[in-house]
């Protein structure tokens, strides 16, 4: 089954097919699609998983909070039938 991602980059709607087998996750297939460097993220990402010890709340909140201050919102997954 494909998939696709709908969200929000600086206020327009975008959106783009994703798989599971070239992206770490939906934000970073977002991230590549919009060109921005996730480097640092990757990093501080690194550095939050080794302190919550694998809480995925905190992890959860980490990355949204990181990504809004990116420019995106309303990251959605869309099932194609």
């Amino acid at each position: 089954m494909a998939f696709r991602i709908r969200y929000q980059y600086r206020k327009q709607p975008k959106e783009i097919g994703y798989a599971n087998d070239k992206h770490h996750s939906v934000y970073d297939a977002v991230a590549r699609a919009e060109g921005v460097d996730l480097t640092e993220f990757h990093r501080m990402e690194s550095q939050v998983a080794n302190v919550s010890r694998n809480d995925r709340k905190t992890m959860k909140d980490f990355r949204e909070e990181y990504f809004r201050k990116l420019g995106f919102s309303d990251v959605t997954i869309i099932r194609e039938e």
